[in-house]
């Protein structure tokens, strides 16, 4: 491919699209419905809920602490390689979880082993699908994501009635079937050939420069915050609707009504992102405090109607601001640095992504209920919205001339043109 100075905004760039719904069906898609199997877990294996749920906490944190290796392995062989071989470790630690018989062996196939695959996959996408859009990122980013809410509704569902004909042992061979077709999802990417900036420096370099980036570290924060409490109901819900004398096929048909939400949540907000002037920082603040606030309502709610008006405000919330978390990264530290952001980002915020889940759990071994559980989760989202306000230009005026500064200034060549200088006032 010939050398380009700026993102082709399209072209091969929708197929990578494509790629990454898919991708992002396989990984958080099925993510947000292993809830159905946290009942199971718990009955099978006689634990606490605070014991079963590191199963999924591992996998979230494992999957965001590798994805530095993802995008380094990306940048020396390219994310084909990569990916097609995360989605070969994804199949492999599901395949091996329908042998399980203990809860540790659960933490390292499910876990540690699709948790790896996972970490393979997902980053590196998305980073290569940054590289092909900039006035339409945000929409880009929303479409690919898209394949996350439509397989929450698809998969819960589905999970449950796996579990109804095959257990819970036939249902994870069968998932770890669907894990496979991430190998042909890789075989999608092509990443576009930028002309390198070589202000950028390696990935040394880069990591250097962003430790020392305050903008970059305190965004990170925030979404450590977020990610602490952003699982909770697609881990917990169904266990709490039984908490509430509800079936467990009732239950999981609300995780559909949460992702039939979140799937129109994720377009509106990739349109509004790009066609909203300002920072997008703006949209994801609005979205994290309308999501945390939902949150802490879950356990004021009693009757059906009330649950599924909540199950839609999360759904289309929490949607909405997954594209925006990662469209605001490229304006912060640029397309050149991407892949290495993306990757340090994801690896500090599976810090919340470990503890959030667990933490969830304790709370219900302790109390007896997921009241507070609810309600720390949606404390986590409303603390990463405050730390949202502190990034650059978000109390500037609305103006189509700092809504992506970052990518004026990483992405354009330094080119020094001499005009005439009778003819320089016109031009």
């Amino acid at each position: 491919m010939a050398r380009r100075t700026e993102s082709p905004d399209g072209g091969w760039g929708w197929v990578v699209v494509l790629s990454a719904f898919f991708q992002s069906a396989l990984v958080f898609g099925v993510l947000r419905s292993f809830g159905v199997f946290f009942v199971e877990f718990v009955a099978a294996f006689g634990e606490q809920a605070a014991r079963v749920s590191w199963i999924a906490s591992i996998g979230i944190a494992v999957q965001q602490f590798g994805s530095p290796v993802g995008s380094a392995l990306s940048t020396k062989f390219g994310p084909r390689p990569v990916v097609m071989t995360g989605g070969i470790l994804a199949a492999l630690g599901m395949l091996l979880a329908s042998f399980a018989t203990s809860l540790t062996h659960l933490y390292l196939s499910i876990g540690l082993l699709s948790g790896s695959g996972w970490a393979l996959t997902f980053a590196p996408t998305l980073a290569c699908l940054s590289c092909y859009f900039s006035r339409r990122r945000s929409l880009a980013t929303g479409l690919a994501l898209t394949g996350v809410g439509l397989s929450s509704f698809a998969f819960a569902p589905f999970f449950q009635w796996l579990l109804s004909h095959y257990a819970w042992r036939g249902s994870l061979l069968l998932v770890s079937a669907l894990s496979l077709h991430l190998v042909a999802c890789g075989a999608l990417l092509r990443p576009p050939s930028l002309a390198e900036d070589p202000a950028v420096g390696g990935p040394r370099a880069q990591l250097t420069s962003l430790l020392h980036h305050g903008p970059f570290l305190r965004y990170t924060v925030a979404l450590t915050l977020i990610n602490t409490g952003y699982f909770i109901p697609y881990l917990h819900l169904v266990a709490h609707l039984q908490d509430l004398d509800w079936d467990p096929l009732p239950a999981a048909f609300l995780l559909s009504v949460a992702a039939i939400s979140d799937l129109v949540g994720r377009v509106v907000s990739g349109w509004l992102g790009d066609a909203v002037p300002g920072p997008v920082t703006r949209l994801l603040m609005l979205w994290t405090t309308l999501t945390g606030v939902s949150l802490a309502l879950f356990p004021v709610a009693r009757v059906p109607t009330a649950l599924v008006a909540l199950a839609v405000a999360y759904g289309f919330t929490s949607g909405a601001l997954a594209p925006l978390a990662f469209s605001v990264l490229p304006e912060l530290v640029g397309t050149k640095r991407i892949y290495c952001g993306l990757g340090l980002l994801q690896m500090i915020e599976s810090i919340g992504g470990l503890l959030g889940p667990p933490l969830s759990g304790y709370l219900r071994d302790v109390t007896g209920n997921y009241t507070a559980s609810f309600v720390v989760a949606g404390a986590f989202l409303l603390s990463g919205s405050g730390i949202l306000l502190t990034l650059p230009d978000f109390f500037s005026c609305f103006s189509t001339t700092t809504s992506r500064p970052q990518d004026l200034v990483t992405e354009a060549p330094d080119i020094k043109v001499s005009l005439p200088k009778e003819g320089l006032e016109e031009d």
